[in-house]
This record gives structure tokens, C-alpha cells and sequence, in this order.
């Protein structure tokens, strides 16, 4: 196609690119005049709207909304979009179309949630491209299980851990199928698991199950801890794309060093950018510096670089932790599961922010034994998303006796990262509606809390209120107190808020993998052992 659009000339080539783009990745164009075709088209508006309205799932869902009326709109030079509004104020986008214009045949028709929620719609390669292909994806869980699971003990627990941990990939194949119905309802069982898996891990210990277990010599570990490496750094400056969420750090790292405010004033392609802490740009703004934003949603190589960057801290973290912890053999193990899991390079291929979650929450963990320095990290990763503050008190708690250290630390961070805020002059008010009253307020079919017909609102604010006293309660109830036990109750209260929250979404488990891998390969101490003696070995 586009060699033939070259020998048409320029508007054939051009014409040849935008026919090549997928349909959803094009703005709609109003049309104003119904009975004439516009430019490369050859259906009139009046045409295209008449298919849209004999559909029956079209009336179906205008028959709930009396007095709903249609808009026509341009798709790209080769399809057409109708959508259908409701008499509210705002209006309701309550239906949608699309429809080819050579043949007048539909091409896709919404309704329900999947109308404002294109990402439920199951595009190919809308999140991370390449890496969703079975070719990829199988060979990194067979990568992943066949390095840790009991080869011998089939029903062992150790593989039970295992294998929770990759089911995630059945619910997020129905998402890409876009069988939200049933992706949904997947997550939460084995969300349970192991939070319940965690909470032991952390209080009593695990048992048996712990420790260092893995079928190939370490050094081999390490060989394809290297050759994967390369391979994600390569997926990604290869065929990855970004997502919202990674334009948003480009966008809010340029405003940062312009001076310009960061909350509120956020460009119409990414209009709720601004939702995260302010962290989560500044970590964007030497990337964003080295390869500049061009002030459009392109190839963004500032995301790229970011992404890669954070993806890279987390293995070395790792590799620190495990070092720390029992020698370089969990080091390396515990690197090589982060490399390995296919949602790592999920989040690595759609660059998202993700990865700087668990690499500041890392951090914490690594140098555990020094409060002051747990409470920088602790703030810092506070202040990327929010949700992770309510480690604080598990991390505050973990050496009481050094409390106001850690406090200090922690205040000192959060006051030095929002300077820039009152710097530039940000209306408090609207940093609250922008980041957490957004966040809180927003609906989402992604959960069972948004789904249509899930589970209602009185539920999930028990679920929230539990999950708060969790985090608050294991700061003080007795508990393990070495590095992997801290990781667990850390893992815990993550996975217990992420339950209870409207939207979520596969990204959201690299917040505590890496928590979870490193509970389960570290030896729980003995029984009898002090927790002091506990805390010095690590």
C-alpha cells in the first residue's frame, strides 16, 4: 500500500499512512455537512448515520436514554464514527459506532461501559505491544517457574506461591480479549492468597516453604539474568509503546523545569496527567532533559529512558537486598525473578511509572537498619503515588526504638519534594481535586467495585476501612523483624489497599512482586532465635 501511495505522489503517501493507523488511535472530526461526502470519503453523513441507527444493540441501548441523539464524525480518510448522546448536562456519550467507508460495513459498535473506556475494548498491542504475543509471554513463565518450582514436590507449596503469582496472565489474556466480565473477578482470589500468604509470612514466619530453592546453578541464573536484561531493553526500544500514564512524567517534568504549575493545567491529550505525586515527575525531569519533550504524544523517548532506568534500579536493588540478606546467591535469584515475571516487562514495554514504586519501596527495605535513611525512601515512594504512605507505619515501626529518626527523615523528604509546589504557587485545594480526589472519586470497570453489577459501595468502604487498620495494626502486632519479614508486611499492605480500589489495573502488581519473591526465597529465622539476633544477621 504505501509503495503504491509513493508513486501516487505526497497526498497518496499520506493518505496511505492514515489508512495503515488503527481506527482508535485516530481523533473523530466532526462532520457538519451531512449530504455532502467530505474530502477521501465517499459516504455522505446521513449514509453512515442510518447503518449506525438500524443496529440493534443501538436501539436497545437508546430505547434506556429517551430523547438521545446522534453525532457524525470523521475517523482517519477510510472510516466513519456515530456516537450517541444523552439528554444530560454534560451529555452522555451512551453508544458508539464505527463503520467503514468504502464498504458501509460495521466495523465495531459499543455501548455500556466499553464506550468511555476504549482500553477495555481489547485493541491488539494497546498495552506493551509485542509483549502480549504467546511467543513471549509462555516462555518467560516457563522461565520463570522452571528456576524456582519443586520439581520433586509437584504439590508443594513453594509451587502453589509459584503459580499464583503467573495466573495473573489468564486474567489479563480475557482483558485483552476484552472480557472484562471475566478478567475481573479473576484477579481477586489470587489477590487473597496472597495477602494471606504475606500476613503469615511477616507474623509467623512461612515454615518450610522459605528459602532459597532454585533447579539450575546460580551461575547459569546469572548467564540468563543477562541475556534477559538485554532482551527487555531491546523489546522496549523496539517495539513498546507509552501509555498515558508515562506521558504524563514527560509532561509533568517539563513543566517542572519551565516553572510553569504542575497541577491543573495539564495539555487536553492527557487532561488527568496530573494525578500522581510530584516525585513521579521529578524523576522524569534528567531524561526529559537529555532527550526533550516536543510538546505532542510521540515516540517520547524521555518515557523510554525512564522506564528502562527504573526497570535496571530494581534488579540492582534486588541483587543488593538478596546480597545483604543471605549472600550473592539470593542476590542474583532474586534478579532474576524480576527479569524473568512477564508483568515486570509488561510495565517495562508500556513505560509506564510503575517500576518507581517498588524501586523506592526497595530502597527502604535495603537499608532498613538505618531509620533516617528508611524514611527518605519511604517518603519518596509516598510521594510518587500516594499509596504506598501506608507503608509508614510498618516502616516507622521496624525499629521503634529509632522512631524519631525515621520521622524526621520521613517529614524532612515530603516538605523538600513539595517545595516546588509552593514555589510555583499551587492552589492546594486543586492539587487535593487533581491527585487523591481524583483518584478516590473515579469510576472504573476494572474492579469488582466499578463493574457494572460487582459489588457495592458499602462493601468496598469496609474493605477500605480494613485495609487502613491492617496497615496501621502490623506496625505494632509482634512480627518477624529481619529484612524479608519487613518485605512481607510491606507486601501485605500493599496488596490489601490495591483490593480495595476502584481502578486497577496488571500494572499495579510490580508494587509488590518484588516484596513478595523476596519473602518467599529468604529463610524465615528460627522460632527460638531473638528478634534481635534476627535483625543483626540481616
Amino acid at each position: 500500500m504505501v509503495v503504491r501511495a509513493l508513486k501516487r505522489g505526497r497526498a497518496g503517501l499520506l493518505l496511505a499512512l492514515l489508512l495503515a493507523a488503527p481506527a482508535w488511535g485516530q481523533s473523530p472530526v466532526p462532520v457538519t455537512k451531512l449530504d455532502t461526502p467530505p474530502q477521501f470519503h465517499r459516504m455522505t453523513g446521513t449514509q453512515v448515520e442510518r447503518i449506525a441507527a438500524g443496529l440493534a444493540q443501538i436501539q436497545a441501548a437508546r430505547r434506556k436514554y429517551p430523547g438521545s441523539y446522534p453525532g457524525v464524525y470523521t475517523k482517519g480518510p477510510s472510516r466513519w464514527q456515530v456516537s450517541y448522546f444523552s439528554r444530560d448536562k454534560p451529555p452522555k456519550e451512551i453508544a458508539q459506532v464505527l463503520i467503514d467507508d468504502t464498504t458501509g460495513a460495521v466495523l465495531e459498535k459499543w455501548t455500556g461501559y466499553k464506550v468511555a473506556w476504549t482500553m477495555a475494548r481489547g485493541y491488539p498491542g494497546a498495552f506493551g505491544r509485542k509483549v502480549n504475543s504467546p511467543w513471549v509471554w509462555i516462555p518467560l513463565c516457563v522461565l520463570f517457574l522452571g528456576a524456582f518450582a519443586r520439581l520433586r514436590k509437584p504439590l508443594s507449596v513453594r509451587n502453589l506461591d509459584l503459580l499464583v503469582l503467573l495466573a495473573f496472565s489468564i486474567s489479563l489474556a480475557y482483558f485483552n480479549d476484552a472480557q472484562i466480565g471475566i478478567s475481573v473477578p479473576l484477579v481477586y482470589p489470587l489477590m487473597l492468597y496472597l495477602l494471606a500468604r504475606m500476613l503469615w509470612t511477616g507474623i509467623r514466619g512461612g515454615g518450610r516453604s522459605l528459602g532459597l530453592h532454585v533447579n539450575v546453578p546460580v551461575g547459569l541464573l546469572a548467564v540468563g539474568l543477562i541475556f534477559l536484561m538485554g532482551f527487555r531493553i531491546g523489546l522496549n526500544v523496539t517495539n513498546s509503546n507509552v501509555i498515558d500514564v508515562g506521558y504524563a512524567g514527560v509532561i509533568g517534568a517539563d513543566r517542572l523545569v519551565k516553572g510553569d504549575r504542575l497541577y491543573g493545567e495539564f495539555p487536553k491529550d492527557n487532561e488527568h496527567g496530573d494525578t500522581y505525586g510530584p516525585v513521579n515527575y521529578m524523576a522524569y525531569v534528567p531524561f526529559e532533559q537529555a532527550l526533550p519533550w516536543h510538546g505532542k504524544w510521540d515516540d517520547l523517548p524521555a518515557a523510554h529512558g525512564t522506564a528502562i532506568f527504573f526497570d535496571v534500579l530494581c534488579v540492582v536493588l534486588l541483587f543488593l537486598i538478596g546480597r545483604r540478606v543471605r549472600g550473592p546467591d539470593l542476590g542474583i535469584a532474586l534478579a532474576y525473578a524480576w527479569a524473568a515475571y512477564p508483568f515486570t516487562l509488561f510495565v517495562l514495554s508500556t513505560n509506564s511509572n510503575d517500576a518507581l514504586v517498588p524501586a523506592f519501596v526497595l530502597a527502604a527495605v535495603l537499608v532498613a537498619l538505618n531509620p533516617p535513611a528508611r524514611g527518605v525512601f519511604a517518603a519518596l515512594a509516598g510521594m510518587t503515588k500516594f499509596a504506598p504512605l501506608a507503608l509508614g507505619p510498618v516502616l516507622a515501626m521496624h525499629r521503634p526504638r529509632r522512631l524519631l529518626p525515621f520521622l524526621g527523615a520521613f517529614l524532612g523528604t515530603v516538605l523538600i519534594v513539595c517545595a516546588p509546589l509552593v514555589l510555583n504557587g499551587e492552589d492546594l485545594g486543586t492539587v487535593w481535586d487533581r491527585t487523591i480526589g481524583f483518584q478516590s472519586g473515579r469510576g472504573s470497570p476494572f474492579s469488582v467495585w466499578g463493574y457494572p453489577g460487582g459489588l457495592g459501595a458499602s462493601a468496598q468502604h469496609v474493605w477500605q476501612a480494613f485495609a487502613v487498620l491492617l496497615a496501621v495494626g502490623l506496625a505494632f502486632v509482634p512480627r518477624r523483624r529481619d529484612t524479608a519479614g519487613l518485605a512481607a508486611l510491606c507486601a501485605a499492605v500493599l496488596i490489601a489497599l490495591q483490593l480495595g480500589v476502584t481502578h486497577w489495573f496488571y500494572l499495579y502488581l510490580v508494587w509488590f512482586f518484588p516484596l513478595v519473591m523476596l519473602a518467599l526465597l529468604a529463610e524465615a529465622p528460627a522460632r527460638s532465635r531473638p528478634l534481635d539476633a534476627a535483625v543483626a544477621s540481616t
